[in-house]
């Protein structure tokens, strides 16, 4: 039977919405053919004239419509449907107040309940975010909402959902904003088109939550779909996306890219997105370190031009960033300095107080530049108060990282130990001063890790790596993890005065302090602080990369005569970077045991086995103010428990020796997992019922996503994420297990790992190793200091007595509050 034009332009309709535009042209040309009445006719030519704006013909797709409106003949709703057309044709080339005034006339074309005025108020939404205005944005996109749920129109209602996500980004809600498209996904992304469009705003949040590089990953993923689906100026936005991502940490890529989008942009007309595009490449070109020579007049009419459009913030955020550059070089600046609209995102705020700064320490004036860069940083504190998520604390540093940089620039001048204590303070408190509040047990959330861990142990080749589900399953967990833990208030930075008060007279605090260019450390007792320059720096920091390589080699090549060369190249790089880093600061500092904090770029030294340290009781910790808080020498004791994982060679023997140590301690039923028993499930359950956990097991150390890093058990990997599932964790936990230590470094100083899960927890100290060990050196070494922990030691007392006793030097260490 031959369908009526009608009939076929619905199917057509059918075809764009999965976004098959290539059979939806053939079926609206067939519908066109068949004599539709001017009605029909004019939504035929209205639906393509939105496939070719799809496909990159904005300008014909725009006169086609209007056309369509001179017909005199064609009813109010379609006058609705095609000026709605015009409205999103004006929205994509980034003629915002037309395509505002185009929707109204589209939606007063219908009544408040129907489909078609849902949709447009879709539009309008998306219209109002660019603009800025996300109550006018939350009211339609709310509406709309409402009007498809009643519509039984589950897909649409699903995509107003998401786009109510976007909006809680906006507002600087990121975990909200995740939780909310991420239910949403799976209705809203119904088509690849409709799912690259939904994955497309969910890179933005990952952007934004400084999660830069799953971002990109994303991005790099629904970029095909729309180049298979021809659709160029989504591609474009893509790209846009992109350069704005790779611009944090990248910016001559982020050039790059950026000036690739402006070109497809301009390629199609789309003008307005091709200005955005300029104004990322340029301030990727303002960037510290950018090679590249900026026209200032340039910079100017691209602002304006910004400004003239709409895009008040991102014209902003270009303006400061010259007054930055102009700053950093001595140039004359223009006065006042440009102003911040209150409608203005987190980002270009801080900017703002960069810029500031930036201008004060031009100046001269280091006290002012530390005091704005201070306000931005409080600025951030209020923003980041709601993110309990370790995940979130983290990566949000990346707004920090600009002010981190002037304050600590402008304290390392003024040669003040008590101002470069409190700087070195404010950026390792940072990313901890959030109280998190545990979350509550999240079933959904076990299923996936329990699915994750059969899927990584069901295949030892890594190819599970390439399934997308399990790409999807990380998702999910992260997601939900970050939505589930709220911030429970802040925690007050201690003082110089607070933390000197808390040294005995045989402690001392050596404080790391890197600037980005130079490398200092504060050394803090009782009685005074003062600031060492470490000159030796430069180096330092050549022998560090090679520092893990040795390391490995040493732990694994065990037979002479090879092992006698590795040992002496391992020994000579120690005493080397001991010598630079530690030697001169113990000394003046006449202590005998020390808190050390250090910043990212030595994340991962095995402080243990330098020389200036070897013997000495020490403790790691994230910071002087959270190892402050702690009480000083708490015994350690009470309920013990002991996990012994599959494969590692000389574990139950460790087992049995942390358990003699502990005899009554570690009776109890269930406080000793072995073999099968060790599962997931199991040692979640006893981390929540005993005082000290001691796991010998496998560890592994997920640079991407720490918080995929863990231990292996007996059923697979027990995960950061998995901490969760415990309730109370114990105050003390010993981590026999290669890389449990290790981290990965975000933004430069925040260092992520198993250690800082378990703290971030609760638990007070965490007994690990930044590298591999030898489990010969694991079994002796931990079992002399559990001898010296049911001994009464604390227990960096207790490591450094062990130590001693064997003459096994080895890069166990502890993190937290040792003592």
């Amino acid at each position: 039977m031959v369908q009526s034009a009608a009939r076929m332009h619905a199917r057509a309709v059918a075809m764009v919405n999965r976004g098959d535009y290539v059979r939806a042209r053939q079926a609206l040309a067939t519908a066109a053919a068949r004599r539709p009445d001017a009605d029909t006719q004019a939504r035929i030519q209205g639906t393509l004239a939105y496939v070719l704006a799809q496909t990159g013909q904005i300008d014909v797709a725009e006169a086609m419509c209007r056309a369509e409106l001179e017909r005199p003949s064609i009813s109010g709703a379609t006058v609705g449907v095609l000026a709605g057309q015009l409205g999103a044709f004006a929205q994509r080339r980034g003629d915002l107040e037309q395509a505002a005034a185009w929707l109204e006339r589209g939606i007063d074309a219908f009544d408040s309940s129907t489909v078609e005025r849902a949709r447009l108020l879709m539009n309008r939404s998306l219209v109002n975010m660019q603009r800025l205005r996300l109550d006018d944005a939350a009211s339609d996109a709310a509406d709309a909402h409402e009007i498809y749920l009643a519509g039984d129109a589950p897909s649409e209602a699903a995509m107003a959902q998401h786009n109510l996500g976007y909006i809680n980004l906006l507002r600087g809600n990121i975990a909200e904003a995740l939780q909310e498209m991420y239910e949403a996904r799976p209705l809203a992304g119904t088509t690849p088109v409709t799912t690259a469009v939904c994955d497309t705003d969910r890179a933005e949040a990952l952007r934004d939550a400084g999660m830069t590089r799953e971002a990109e990953r994303l991005l790099a993923s629904v970029a095909p779909i729309f180049g298979r689906h021809r659709m160029p100026q989504s591609r474009a936005e893509v790209e846009f996306q992109l350069a704005r991502s790779q611009l944090t940490h990248d910016p001559m890529t982020a050039a790059r890219t950026a000036a690739t989008a402006a070109r497809r942009f301009r390629a199609f007309g789309a003008e307005t997105w091709a200005i955005r595009a300029d104004g990322i490449r340029l301030r990727a070109r303002l960037s510290r370190g950018s090679p590249r020579a900026v026209d200032p007049a340039e910079v100017e009419r691209v602002a304006t031009a910004l400004a003239d459009s709409g895009f008040a913030n991102e014209s902003t955020a270009l303006r400061l960033s010259l007054d930055i550059w102009r700053s950093g070089r001595g140039m004359p600046q223009p006065a006042p300095v440009v102003r911040v609209p209150p409608t203005a995102s987190i980002d270009v705020r801080l900017l703002g107080y960069e810029a500031r700064a930036a201008r004060a320490a031009a100046a001269g004036r280091d006290a002012v530049a530390r005091r704005q860069a201070a306000n931005g940083l409080d600025q951030l504190t209020a923003w980041q108060r709601a993110f309990g998520s370790l995940d979130l604390q983290t990566s949000v540093r990346m707004h920090a990282g600009g002010l981190m940089i002037a304050g600590l620039t402008a304290a390392a001048r003024s040669g003040r130990a008590d101002v470069l204590f409190e700087w070195s303070e404010r950026g390792r408190h940072l990313s901890h001063q959030v109280v998190p509040v545990r979350p509550p047990e999240d079933p959904q959330l076990a299923a996936d890790l329990a699915e994750l861990r059969q899927r990584m142990s069901g295949d030892p080749t890594g190819r599970w790596r390439l399934d997308p589900h399990f790409a999807e399953l990380e998702e999910r967990a992260r997601e939900r993890q970050w939505s589930a833990t709220r911030g429970g208030g802040i925690r007050r930075r201690a003082t110089l005065r607070e933390v000197q008060a808390r040294l005995d007279d045989g402690t001392a605090l050596l404080s790391f302090v890197y600037t980005g260019a130079e490398l200092a450390v504060i050394v803090v007792t009782g009685a005074r602080a003062r600031v060492v320059p470490l000159p030796g720096w430069a180096a330092a920091a050549k022998l560090l990369p090679g520092l893990r390589a040795d390391l490995d080699m040493a732990a694994s090549i065990r037979t002479r005569p090879m092992a006698d060369v590795v040992r002496r190249s391992l020994d000579d790089r120690l005493a080397s970077l001991s010598a630079s880093l530690l030697d001169e600061a113990v000394r003046v500092s006449r202590a005998e045991r020390f808190v050390l904090t250090v910043p990212g770029v030595l994340e991962g030294t095995p402080w243990a086995m330098l020389p200036a340290l070897r013997g000495r009781t020490f403790t790691v910790a994230v910071s002087a103010t959270r190892w402050s808080g702690f009480e000083r020498d708490v015994p350690v004791g009470g309920r013990v428990g002991i996990a012994v994982g599959p494969r590692v060679a000389r574990g139950e023997e460790e087992a049995d020796a942390v358990a003699a140590a502990w005899t009554g301690a570690s009776d109890a039923p269930g406080a000793q997992l072995r073999g099968t028993d060790a599962t997931v499930d199991a040692v979640t359950a006893l981390a929540g019922r005993v005082d000290l956990l001691h796991v010998a097991a496998h560890g592994r150390h997920a640079v991407d996503n720490p918080l995929f890093s863990g231990f292996e058990m007996a059923d697979g990997a027990l995960f950061g994420y998995d901490l969760d599932r415990v309730p109370d964790v114990p105050g003390v936990v010993v981590l026999s297990a290669c890389e449990a230590g290790r981290s990965s470094v975000r933004w430069g100083e925040e260092a992520v790992g198993m250690t800082r899960v378990w703290m971030h927890a609760g638990t007070r100290a965490v007994v690990a190793a930044p590298v591999i060990v030898a489990d010969d050196a694991a079994c002796d070494l931990l079992g002399a200091m559990h001898a010296g922990l049911a001994a009464g030691l604390g227990v960096s007392a207790a490591l450094a007595r062990a130590g001693a006793e064997t003459g096994i030097v080895a890069p166990f260490q502890v993190y937290g509050s040792g003592f």
